[in-house]
């Protein structure tokens, strides 16, 4: 299956766990069969619009939360979520994750460049 349906049914399967939601929570918020949700969520089928739209919905989720692997402007979702996993975190765990991403940040950089 297309690697951008598989990106997009992580998302979904991420979002959903993330809300603490079964497939069957989903499927039932959403009026979708198990099933397809299963097979949405493991990039096994591809994604309608309408079924798309259905699931975002019963998510409380953007498309640009759902999309945002497969989108070229999606800065603020990726921040969003960055700022979202350290809320909890204590000072000495954010400067610990600061110096890691700063580190990231230049090898990502100098391997773009090269």
């Amino acid at each position: 299956m297309d690697k951008t349906y598989k990106s997009i049914g992580l998302r979904i399967r991420n979002y959903r766990k993330k809300q603490h939601m079964t497939q069957d929570e989903l499927a039932d918020r959403s009026g979708l069969s198990n099933s397809h949700i299963s097979n949405i969520e493991n990039g096994w089928t591809k994604v309608s619009l309408d079924a798309f739209l259905r699931i975002a919905n019963a998510l409380g989720a953007s498309s640009d939360e759902l999309l945002c692997d497969n989108l070229s402007q999606s800065h603020g979702v990726f921040a969003a979520e960055l700022s979202e996993e350290m809320r909890d975190c204590s000072a000495n765990e954010l400067k610990f994750i600061s110096d890691v991403v700063r580190c990231l940040k230049r090898y990502t950089r100098s391997e773009i460049d090269s």
